[in-house]
């Protein structure tokens, strides 16, 4: 830091000083300015002139009730004025103590609003060009009178100049802590809704793994002393089942790694793609899974098609959990106009028992995932027995992909 601005440091931290500074500045302008004559013979003359002790006294008040401007502005105007009335109508020749009514009049405009400175500035300027033109020795037309109007209103233009400025920086500066304050909101609101699908992510994996190790586990269970060939193909599902689970869950939670974390993992979030393989799952856990697309090679955005795989097995999951043994599902995929249909049938009874209609987390999860995208979701029994899912997702997304979702 220079020493330049190490000195406006310490005057703005000192606001007293300064203003002792600039009342000294002024006391010294107007004493010199007392010994000049202006109408010389051979231009302003130093010396032809020696203030009278009133004009002396006049000019230390008024230049000591400078350093108060700032705590009483209109009070040290008046004071000040006074005094250059009284300078104006009882000297000759004149000092030029009106200077600090000129200082004053400048921090009561630079301090106010500005009506307040009009009214105060035509007072000013009306009382000491009155008391100079009217009551001063002066003829009316000297060229003193008339400097007196023009720097009394050039100081309050100056001061409303001064204000007006202040207010601009900090309606700009109040502007900008405002946008700053609503970018961090926007932010946290963002790393709020990332949360949120990424917790849905994390239900779904972890819902759908669990219950095929879960119905893996218990057919090896019963078939480990009859059949121990089928127990040793159940339990090579539950292994695969928790190494898939395992490595959704590794993706997943990866998301949330920081920047200077380890690497993670570089796999696509699942899409329909992978639906047959996501059927060979439950099939292989016991659930008959019919699938019938007729989307005709559609390609979906990202997000659509994680919405639309994650639909799936989360309603395969309930068919799973809920629908009993004996129960079918049916899976189709349809393209209907800018739409794509998901609907996911099952003819158990078990149903009935389940998950109703607005409740379950894996349902709430599913419906809140689908109408972020702007589709919509259905839930609910079918006519004669079973369950019944159906999503409506737009082919082009119209909200911006997660976060998750493209990494």
């Amino acid at each position: 830091m220079s020493t330049l601005e190490r000195t406006k440091c310490g005057l703005r931290a000192h606001p007293m000083a300064l203003d002792a500074t600039l009342a000294t500045g002024v006391l010294v302008t107007m004493m010199a300015s007392s010994f000049v004559d202006p109408h010389g013979e051979n231009g302003a003359t130093w010396g032809a002139h020696t203030p009278n002790v009133l004009s002396l006294t006049l000019m230390v008040l008024s230049a000591a009730a400078l350093v108060f401007r700032r705590r009483a502005p209109r009070t040290i105007l008046a004071t000040t004025g006074a005094f250059s009335a009284v300078e104006l109508v009882a000297s000759d020749p004149r000092a030029p103590v009106v200077m600090s009514a000129v200082v004053a009049l400048y921090t009561v405009a630079s301090a106010t609003d500005r009506p307040t400175t009009w009214r105060v500035g035509l007072l000013t300027m009306t009382v000491l060009t009155a008391c100079a033109m009217l009551v001063g020795p002066m003829p009316w037309y000297a060229q003193e009178n008339l400097a007196i109007f023009a720097w009394t209103g050039m100081a309050a233009a100056a001061g409303d100049a001064v204000r007006s400025r202040r207010a601009f920086v900090h309606a700009i500066r109040e502007r900008a802590d405002r946008a700053e304050r609503t970018r961090d909101e926007e932010a946290r609101r963002r790393v709020a809704e990332e949360r949120l699908r990424i917790a849905r992510d994390l239900h779904d994996v972890v819902a759908h793994h669990i219950a095929l190790v879960n119905v893996q586990a218990g057919v090896a269970a019963h078939v480990m002393d009859k059949r121990p060939d089928q127990a040793k193909e159940a339990l090579a599902h539950v292994r695969e089942a928790s190494r898939s689970a395992l490595n959704e869950l590794r993706a997943t939670v990866g998301l949330l790694r920081q920047s200077g974390d380890p690497e993670a993992p570089t796999e696509p979030a699942p899409g329909l793609a992978r639906l047959d393989e996501l059927a060979d799952t439950f099939r292989n856990a016991g659930l008959p899974v019919e699938v019938a697309r007729a989307d005709h090679g559609t390609t979906l955005p990202a997000a659509v098609d994680l919405a639309a795989y994650r639909v799936i097995q989360e309603a395969l999951t309930n068919v799973q959990k809920h629908a009993g043994p004996e129960a079918k599902a049916e899976i189709s995929v349809v393209r209907v106009g800018p739409n794509v249909e998901v609907t996911v049938l099952d003819d158990g009874p078990g149903q009935d028992d389940g998950p109703e209609e607005g409740g379950g987390h894996g349902l709430l999860g599913m419906r809140e995932r689908v109408t972020a995208l702007g589709g919509t979701c259905t839930t609910g029994p079918r006519y004669g027995g079973g369950f019944r899912v159906h999503a409506i997702l737009p082919v082009k997304n119209r909200t911006a992909p997660a976060l998750g979702d493209s990494a």
